[in-house]
């Protein structure tokens, strides 16, 4: 059996090897994402014509682990705040109107939507300032609606990236047989 012969059994099965230890080591942790989910102006039919603004963030354990002790800051923590869906939370506000809101845990795949309710001169950008846990801060993800590729889509494609990771591995392995 020669070496190239060796290196084109090899390179695959070292290829899906090391795919294998790399997805348990970045899947093993919490993961979390945030971002805005919407941003709304009322007038509400009163007789001062009163503004109203509301906007909502989505938090969403995206990893395969518990996201523990969750804190969402807050620069200006609004009176008038929802939860859904209802999960155990804590809020902990400060004198001068900030807080944040505590989170005991998220499960691997949970979301939850805050919404806020807050008067003029407040502005949705003078809320929110982090999303962390104990894992870190979240990823923070400006929102562009996208359809999702299909599952054969998904397949066809995770393939073709392992077949281009095996071809690579090969031709390293081969230029360092070559070099020794």
């Amino acid at each position: 059996m020669t070496i190239e012969q060796i290196l084109k059994i090899i390179s695959p099965l070292i290829t899906l090897i090391f795919g294998a230890i790399l997805k348990c080591y970045m899947e093993e942790k919490s993961k979390l994402i945030s971002f805005l989910g919407h941003i709304s102006a009322f007038t509400l039919q009163d007789e001062r014509n009163t503004q109203v603004f509301a906007h909502s963030v989505i938090v969403r354990n995206a990893g395969r682990k518990a996201a523990r002790n969750v804190r969402l800051g807050h620069s200006y923590l609004p009176q008038n705040i929802t939860i859904y869906p209802k999960i155990q939370h804590s809020i902990e506000r400060n004198p001068d109107g900030s807080g944040e809101i505590v989170l005991p845990v998220l499960v691997p795949k949970e979301q939850i939507t805050i919404s806020y309710l807050y008067f003029p001169p407040v502005t949705w950008d003078q809320i929110n300032n982090y999303t962390k846990s104990d894992d870190g801060l979240a990823k923070i993800v400006n929102v562009i609606p996208v359809p999702q590729p299909s599952k054969l889509l998904t397949i066809l494609i995770w393939f073709l990236m392992f077949i281009g990771a095996s071809f690579l591995l090969y031709w390293l392995m081969r230029l360092i047989a070559y070099i020794i």
